[in-house]
């Protein structure tokens, strides 16, 4: 399967009324990373991961390819309230889930609920429900890549401090779109 078949069955299972989460999952399973399939959306930064839009989905998912350099990570953070399915492209991604903070008037560290490690074509899966995650590519010396399909598609998130667990909200941008470098203002 090429990326562009995921692609296109990704369409077809989200053209359904109701979305089985476990096909969206083997779906992605299926396809075997090859950096020929999603060199032209694999633009990474020595500042910080990249999110770079590979898909819209007919407005019922993103599908981006999020590249990290050596040592970066995202912050702690939450989902909108949306599916989200990690596949890893390339290199090997560390996911730290964390229990959402109980009190929102104090001031608590967030808890840790368990560390779990991706590597080259093994899909993650996490919902609000599940709780708030970090990912982050530990090697000092390799690249990752990880495909992630949102839905629905979202716009804001909220971030944590892991120290007081106190939220504040961020915007969702993209790096690239479709394969080119979003030109800021």
């Amino acid at each position: 399967m090429k990326l562009d078949e995921l692609i296109e069955e990704l369409h077809i299972l989200f053209d359904k009324e109701k979305v089985n989460i476990d096909a969206v999952k083997q779906t992605m399973e299926s396809y075997k990373s090859n950096f020929d399939d999603w060199e032209k959306y694999a633009h990474f930064s020595p500042h910080r991961y990249t999110r770079n839009l590979v898909d819209r989905g007919n407005g019922k998912f993103n599908l981006i390819l999020l590249c990290w350099s050596e040592g970066q990570a995202s912050g702690i953070h939450d989902h909108s309230n949306s599916h989200c399915f990690m596949k890893i492209m390339e290199g090997q991604l560390k996911e730290t889930l964390y229990s959402w903070p109980q009190n929102n008037d104090v001031e608590e560290s967030l808890n840790v609920q368990e560390c779990n490690y991706f590597k080259k074509d093994e899909v993650a899966y996490i919902c609000d429900q599940i709780g708030l995650h970090r990912v982050e590519n530990e090697s000092h010396s390799n690249v990752a890549a990880s495909l992630h399909l949102y839905s629905p598609p979202f716009d804001f998130a909220c971030s944590f401090d892991e120290r007081t667990g106190k939220a504040f909200q961020c915007p969702v941008t993209f790096y690239s779109e479709g394969g080119e470098i979003v030109k800021r203002k």
